[in-house]
């Protein structure tokens, strides 16, 4: 049991938001929406509450078809971004308020503040009001209402992008004990890979108002199924190189070639795409096997222990990252070195040819 998309879609003034759409996540499940900014994510979550009436499609909640019934009648709690708690109620009243309004009794709504309260370390505040608190304080009160309500899904929409950076670590580490606690649904979007990687549970990735693949996180990140996913699950995107199989070798650019093997030894001859995350594009050679490729150093951007490297190569622009700080000239050229093993092969039209060995291996 659980909820289920069934050829969901969504359109707004004849433009399609969200594309015919099937997914379904199990009772008890944390479940990711990745994808950038105007990917779909809100949308699909507002289609997911209620808040939406699909354009095609059924929404189906613990096997009823609940399509067009009122949000308040589903058992659904949603916290956004842009925290919203009752400024003139105390912390207390604001995480009672919607079991007020389902009739509990005090003693039921007193147990339930408290417990919740505990979980989100706000027992020391209950008295005071919203705007007495940190920015984290009240995005915790705003989880701490919506999880009081005991509802059954419960919709996350980038709840921790406007915290500072302690913040948001601190709630990434809780969010995941909060949900084992619950046994609800949860259903979390943001924009970074990092974030789902830390959340755990299933990943569905968005592109422009398409889901491209779902299924466990380690699963997606590791073995995208085509060259959207793996844009979508690297931060920065994931680079591209053209290449081509002849025999028993990939030809790389610069003249570089790798032995196949595996399950590249079974793909035809003919030409493919390369891609690899930025973090093993590597400016030290740390094995005898790397390709190496001549390019010119666009734009550095230095983040304190690391350094992302833009880089240009025959006219493709790739990114490194790389540990350190690290003084390259702009428009210096660099040769950087990438292991074979980190290496993801894709059809001329994306799909997964094979998988990167080192991926196959964890």
């Amino acid at each position: 049991m659980g909820l289920e998309l069934r050829g969901v879609s969504k359109t707004v003034d004849g433009a399609t938001h969200i594309y015919p759409t099937d997914l379904t996540l199990e009772s008890g499940t944390m479940n990711v929406l990745l994808g950038p900014t105007l990917s779909g994510k809100t949308s699909l979550m507002r289609l997911m509450a209620g808040l939406d009436v699909p354009a095609t499609g059924n929404v189906i909640w613990n096997g009823e078809d609940v399509t067009g019934m009122r949000v308040q009648d589903r058992g659904v709690a949603m916290v956004y971004q842009q925290f919203i708690n009752y400024p003139s109620m105390s912390v207390y009243d604001n995480i009672a308020s919607p079991m007020r309004l389902l009739g509990m009794s005090a003693s039921e709504i007193d147990a339930a503040v408290k417990k919740t309260a505990d979980l989100m370390k706000l027992s020391p505040l209950l008295d005071r009001k919203p705007l007495e608190l940190s920015g984290g304080q009240q995005q915790r009160c705003a989880l701490a209402r919506a999880l009081v309500k005991n509802a059954g899904l419960v919709l996350l929409d980038e709840p921790l992008a406007n915290l500072d950076y302690k913040l948001r670590e601190e709630l990434r580490v809780e969010i995941p004990k909060i949900f084992e606690e619950s046994g609800s649904i949860f259903v979390y979007a943001t924009t970074e890979p990092e974030e789902a990687l830390l959340l755990g549970g299933n990943t569905a990735t968005l592109w422009e108002g398409r889901v491209t693949q779902f299924g466990p996180t380690p699963e997606v990140y590791r073995q995208p199924k085509d060259a959207t996913t793996a844009r979508v699950f690297s931060d920065p995107p994931m680079n591209f190189l053209e290449i081509a199989k002849a025999g028993t070798k990939l030809m790389f650019g610069d003249g570089q070639s790798a032995e196949v093997s595996g399950r590249l030894a079974a793909l035809e001859d003919g030409r493919y795409v390369a891609g690899f995350r930025p973090n093993h594009l590597e400016i030290d050679q740390h094995t005898d096997a790397a390709l190496k490729f001549t390019c010119t150093v666009a734009v550095t951007e230095i983040t304190g222990s690391e350094t992302f490297i833009h880089l240009d190569h025959h006219g493709d622009r790739w990114v490194g990252l790389v540990h350190g700080v690290r003084d390259l000239r702009l428009g210096s050229e660099i040769t950087v070195y990438l292991d074979p093993s980190h290496v993801y092969t894709f059809t001329e039209d994306g799909s997964l040819a094979a998988a990167a060995s080192y991926a196959l291996a964890a």
